[in-house]
């Protein structure tokens, strides 16, 4: 078959052919491709909507956000609730550091003691109980920020130390003081 248009034109109907049947082909992939993205589209719609209508999905989304506002005002609640915590317990006693010594060398097995109780800002008291034969000696020496007033016994400063250090970073006072 020879036409007059395509001879006019000096195109071979070969090549005519040839384009159809790759487009053909090319519209064929593009076919199953749309099809595929439809059926999985189609799948997640249908998880999405599990056998229920327009108004029960409604409903659901709306239960589903008043959840996430009860969620909200109860976080809200507990960053309040957490920051009233720290502010009550920034004074309150939890660095303690003691030591047990013999105060007097007539006496054994170390029932004298140096206690250090602190706060998150080093402040709180040193309480030394001296046991001798006699009786029981009780001091108290004020702590303010790592600091006494009044100078400390060796027991003592050993004690403060132990309440400052050690429970901070787990580590001994000696330890500290090599490094």
């Amino acid at each position: 078959m020879e036409s007059k248009i395509l001879n006019a034109l000096g195109i071979d109907p070969a090549y005519i052919f040839a384009f159809m049947l790759v487009m053909l082909v090319l519209l064929f992939i593009l076919y199953v491709n749309v099809t595929v993205k439809y059926n999985r589209l189609k799948s997640n719609y249908q998880t999405f909507m599990r056998g229920k209508d327009g108004k029960s999905l409604e409903g659901t989304m709306k239960d589903g956000f008043a959840d996430v506002e009860a969620v909200l005002k109860f976080t809200k609640q507990n960053r309040q609730d957490i920051k009233e915590l720290s502010r009550r317990t920034g004074n309150t006693f939890h660095k303690f550091g003691i030591v047990k010594y013999d105060a007097f060398n007539e006496m054994g097995g170390k029932l004298s003691f140096a206690l250090a109780m602190l706060n998150g800002n080093d402040s709180g008291w040193v309480i030394n109980a001296m046991h001798s034969r006699e009786g029981c000696y009780t001091y108290v020496k004020e702590i303010v920020k790592g600091e006494s007033y009044v100078e400390l016994a060796e027991e003592e400063a050993e004690a403060l130390d132990k309440a400052m250090f050690e429970n901070a970073y787990g580590l001994d006072s000696d330890e500290i003081i090599e490094r």
